[in-house]
């Protein structure tokens, strides 16, 4: 009979672990909300094919993992503005039983999102924002910015265009949180290789005519036209920037933040030469291509963003970490982000920082010229591959409040 309870004991204390580990998940369910925009500039570099990502994810790693978690995507659309992003988060968090927020691209809604979230104890896996400030100042114990930032893109290509003899500058800024970031650590890379950076305009997020801004540039005689700008603008201005003769006029664009749904819709003819970094391509290796073409499959045969890839991975990752801390309490899975190696088909192995920064290779490309692609989204030719220790900021320059300084 004592053994008989004591089996009852341990049995009945099993039930109650099991179910302690269960009562951690909040509602019973792992609920991940995809905000980004979703009709605007940026819809084809995030916008549904983010939710198409993300689900991707969520089923792949169920999956593959046999996992008994329980998990829901849903989405909205922030409209590019601040004041409606946070206001999707609040209330995603407060009364949706939403646990983590993922894509979010435009930095000035993202770092809103960021102390939302922060607020409200939940999670954010940043993929579409761009401001390195996420993980500088603004750096937070519930945010991983996963795919890519202003340092990181500034000394890729901007590196590389003053590398080349690109030693004078004039931005083209777009005005809001990213541009003023990009412009401002691309700049420090021109100077600090020698070069000048002569001006720069601030141009309104969404602008159609950049006439008057074009011609600033062009009267700087500045060697190199930095475009600190991202999606329909940057498509806008290099389109504009041809029409008005900038580079038989022997100027130079330098595309700060360009994506693969940028060159599909600019086309081969006027993208051709643009040197560009981006941590993922579709034609990278086996793995990105089986998976991109799942994607497309899915997603109206368009082929994946870099965004759309971070997405995935971001996701995956998250889930893993869910998993292992058996919570879903937003401060505790970043911890134990941060804490798991991270290892995908997209990026490969890697680490997320102690301040929230994912670690990976990156790539400079150059766009291919016609005659040297073999097929759509056929774009890009790998220039140099910048090892994931190079590739962001050092720890410890970031001004990160989580970083302990020695």
């Amino acid at each position: 009979m004592k053994r008989n309870a004591l089996w009852s004991l341990m049995a009945g204390l099993g039930l109650l672990a099991a179910a302690s580990a269960q009562a951690q998940i909040s509602g019973n369910v792992v609920k991940i909300g995809v905000m980004n925009d979703m009709s605007g500039l940026y819809a084809d570099i995030g916008g549904p094919g983010s939710v198409v990502a993300a689900k991707m994810a969520v089923e792949d790693y169920l999956k593959a993992t046999k996992s008994s978690l329980k998990v829901e995507v849903v989405s909205a659309d922030h409209q590019n503005k601040p004041d409606v992003g946070s206001s999707i988060a609040r209330k995603w968090y407060e009364t949706d039983g939403v646990d983590m927020i993922a894509d979010v691209p435009t930095s000035s809604v993202a770092l809103a999102v960021n102390q939302v979230t922060k607020d409200m104890g939940k999670a954010f896996v940043n993929t579409g924002a761009a401001s390195s400030d996420l993980t500088g100042k603004d750096c937070s114990p519930n945010t991983v910015h996963w795919l890519y930032d202003t340092w990181m893109l500034a000394h890729g290509t901007g590196s590389a265009v003053v590398k080349a003899g690109g030693d004078s500058w004039f931005f083209l800024t777009a005005d809001y949180a990213f541009g003023h970031a990009l412009e401002r650590d691309t700049s420090e890379v021109v100077k600090a290789a020698g070069g000048k950076v002569l001006g720069s305009v601030k141009v309104p997020l969404g602008t159609a005519d950049f006439s008057s801004f074009l011609l600033q540039a062009q009267s700087s005689k500045a060697k190199i036209v930095g475009l600190a700008n991202a999606g329909g603008d940057t498509i806008n201005s290099i389109k504009q920037a041809a029409e008005f003769g900038i580079v038989k006029g022997g100027q130079k664009l330098a595309g700060l933040l360009v994506f693969l749904p940028d060159i599909h819709g600019l086309g081969l003819n006027t993208a051709q030469g643009l040197n560009i970094t981006e941590a993922f391509y579709w034609d990278l290796n086996d793995g990105t291509r089986a998976w991109s073409k799942r994607f497309a499959a899915l997603h109206g045969g368009k082929y994946p963003s870099s965004d759309h890839a971070g997405v995935y991975a971001g996701v995956l990752h998250y889930l893993k970490a869910v998993d292992a801390a058996k919570t879903d309490d937003g401060a505790k899975v970043v911890a134990k982000m941060k804490e798991l190696p991270t290892d995908d088909t997209l990026f490969g192995k890697g680490t997320v920082r102690a301040d929230g920064r994912k670690i990976h290779p990156v790539y400079l490309f150059e766009v291919k010229k016609p005659s040297e692609s073999k097929a759509p989204y056929d774009y890009y030719k790998v220039v140099q591959t910048i090892p994931a220790e190079q590739a962001f900021r050092p720890l410890n320059e970031g001004n990160c409040p989580l970083v302990t300084k020695k």
